[in-house]
């Protein structure tokens, strides 16, 4: 008998707010600095929510913002701001504990 697998979805499994907040900001400290894990985070959120939602909200075309949140999209920065705000997300800033001041 063969065994059936199904497609692993991440959107699948942001069931709460707090999975959300926890899932998003574990994926900020993780990036690996081209705004690519961000950029996925934000995607399979979006999914999670509602794409359609996520298009009224931010007054972006649902087909561009799948382009712009897939591993593909090159979203310009206003994008991402737009799409953090929709979402009820914030992107925090402070020191990272990887840098060294050169003194």
């Amino acid at each position: 008998m063969a065994e059936t697998f199904t497609r692993y979805d991440t959107a699948d499994y942001l069931k709460t707010e707090q999975d959300i907040e926890l899932y998003f900001q574990a994926c900020i400290e993780d990036d690996p600095g081209d705004g690519s894990l961000i950029r996925a985070a934000l995607g399979n959120i979006a999914r999670a929510r509602s794409m359609t939602q996520l298009a009224r909200d931010t007054g972006l075309a649902r087909e561009g913002l799948y382009k712009a949140l897939s591993a593909d999209g090159n979203p310009e920065f206003t994008t991402i701001m737009k799409v953090i705000k929709a979402l009820g997300l914030k992107l925090h800033g402070g020191a990272s504990t990887r840098f060294t001041p050169h003194v």
